[in-house]
């Protein structure tokens, strides 16, 4: 592993990472031994790439270093704040630049149905077994008009 990941873009600027170095959690090496923890400039590297790309962790190219370990890194900052801090600074930082109308701020959002459409164990709804314009005859068959084999009819 190189060390620096191969792709320009994910590369994190030295004036930015200064700034998230001060953050992260500090690591001491383990007096059991093991293996040596990934860079943490590589970790970061490689959270902001499945971000960007939507990537699986496990498909992120190795330059970052193993998908399962960032990924581990990765839940453990979110449950620690870590996130919510750089975030924080972020808008912070920006505020002092730039200046941010904070009574303009909105939420984007978004209604959408269920995947699952409710309850695994809802009540069946009482509607007539008839599925369409095919009635159903005495043995639970689809029964089609005579003389209609093989054209479709058009339901009204």
């Amino acid at each position: 592993m190189s060390g620096v990941p191969s792709s320009k873009f994910h590369q994190i600027p030295d004036a930015l990472w200064e700034r998230i170095d001060l953050i992260l959690p500090i690591y001491e090496a383990s007096p059991k031994g093991g293996r040596p923890r990934l860079p943490m400039r590589n970790v970061v590297s490689g959270i902001l790439y499945v971000l960007a790309t939507g990537c699986q962790w496990k498909a992120m190219p190795r330059d970052f270093g193993s998908g399962s370990a960032i990924h581990a890194y990765f839940q453990e900052w979110t449950e620690s704040g870590v996130f919510a801090e750089l975030w924080e600074l972020a808008l912070a930082e920006y505020d002092a630049l730039k200046g941010i109308d904070w009574k303009w701020q909105s939420l984007d959002g978004a209604i959408t149905k269920s995947p699952l459409g409710g309850e695994k164990n809802r009540q069946k709804p009482d509607r007539s077994r008839q599925a369409g314009c095919e009635a159903i005859d005495a043995g639970g068959w689809p029964r089609r008009a005579l003389g209609h084999r093989g054209r479709r009819r058009q339901c009204a």
